[in-house]
């Protein structure tokens, strides 16, 4: 082995034995010079590994690793922004049937916004609410599935009196307001003195999760 040949070792894949064995039979192992440069040379050699896989290396693989979460996330990322696309797609085609249902239906708050706003319009009419009562929700079920509730019933049983023009009026109000009210039942009768008195059930459409 000559200086050249130690010169282009490949420090990946060094053998250690082999490289000794090489300079054992070799005529530079007599030359102190030699020694003394390899010394410095192989001990260079050394130093630099052990910095490398002591220091350099794991930085290294750390930072790879870094990589590739950074890499995973981004295509979480994309995925989440797929979904997302999607989800959106799905709330613009169901929205029309939602802005429908909305209509119809009455969560329980509303339904005691209904309480004043039936004594609002008898009281600006002129008539007197003699009996305004909520009864119990009566499921409803789905066509298809007897035994899943679609939807809940509320009764409203009522009794007012006053004159019938008025009590048109008061009836006109309830049909204009944002939620769909029907009138189940109603009995009209005219009482002395010209006025009326009208005792019936309305009904409204409760949201299936509140009335439970």
């Amino acid at each position: 082995m000559n200086l050249n040949e130690l010169k282009n070792i490949d420090l990946k894949n060094i053998d250690v034995k082999d490289l000794l064995e090489k300079l054992k039979n070799s005529e530079l192992i007599k030359d102190k010079k030699f020694l003394t440069k390899f010394g410095i040379y192989f001990g260079s050699i050394m130093l630099f590994l052990i910095v490398y896989y002591a220091f350099i290396n794991p930085k290294v693989e750390a930072q790879k690793q870094r990589i590739n979460i950074m890499l995973q996330n981004e295509k979480q990322t994309e995925v989440l922004k797929q979904e997302i696309i999607l989800l959106k797609a799905k709330i613009k085609k169901i929205q029309p049937e939602y802005d429908k249902k909305s209509k119809l239906f009455h969560s329980q708050k509303e339904v005691e916004g209904l309480y004043q706003n039936i004594s609002n319009f008898a009281s600006i009419n002129n008539l007197n609410i003699i009996n305004l009562n909520k009864e119990n929700p009566l499921p409803v079920s789905q066509d298809k599935d007897k035994n899943k509730t679609a939807y809940f019933k509320i009764p409203v049983s009522y009794e007012i009196s006053g004159n019938y023009l008025g009590y048109l009026k008061f009836r006109r109000a309830l049909a204009r307001s944002n939620k769909v009210i029907n009138f189940d039942r109603e009995e009209i009768k005219v009482v002395k003195g010209g006025g009326i008195n009208s005792i019936g059930t309305l009904s409204i459409v409760g949201l299936p999760d509140e009335y439970k």
